[in-house]
């Protein structure tokens, strides 16, 4: 009577830690893993939209309209003294004013990723290590400079423009009425 009486009790201790574990394990939380737990929080930093000429033999040839937005380190927007969307444009102007990054004649060939690098280590550069963690690209098209003349002298119809990439679509946040 003893043994059966043991053995019962042997039967319940290790049902109820098999299922203490079970549940201890489930209900865990995951913690996150070695690159996410030391990534900063981001913030999404709009840019403005802007018209950047498109200069050869020292005349105009077209226009590139573009509006790129950035994923940034949220600690470190909070410190930047001038405003980071107009020093975000001016470093912009500054990279891709006169650079030939796109040949308009072959934009299949447009290298996208080298282009999101570019940006993402020159504005690292001057923001500050670390600043920018991602580029997203919302529009990047071409418009020639006779396009742009056809439009402003009241041409029907929308404007020609050479997509050059397809954007990303980001969405506004609603305003929260506070």
């Amino acid at each position: 009577m003893g043994k059966i009486l043991g053995i019962g009790l042997w039967v319940c201790i290790v049902t109820l830690g098999a299922v203490y574990g079970s549940i201890y394990l489930a209900t865990a939380p995951a913690g996150p893993s070695g690159d996410e737990a030391q990534k900063p929080p981001l913030e999404l930093v709009r840019g403005e939209p802007i018209t950047i000429p498109v200069l050869a033999g020292g005349d105009v040839q077209g226009y590139f309209l573009t509006r790129i937005s950035f994923m940034m380190d949220k600690e470190k927007v909070k410190t930047q003294a001038p405003p980071v969307t107009e020093m975000m444009t001016d470093e912009l102007f500054t990279l891709l004013v006169g650079n030939k990054m796109v040949d308009i004649a072959n934009v299949g060939a447009f290298d996208v990723l080298a282009f999101r690098e570019k940006i993402k280590t020159e504005m690292n550069v001057r923001l500050g290590e670390g600043m920018v963690d991602q580029v997203m690209i919302e529009q990047l098209d071409y418009v020639s400079k006779d396009a742009a003349r056809k439009s402003a002298d009241g041409a029907p119809g929308p404007m020609e423009a050479t997509k050059v990439v397809e954007g990303e679509k980001i969405e506004e946040k609603p305003a929260s009425g506070h």
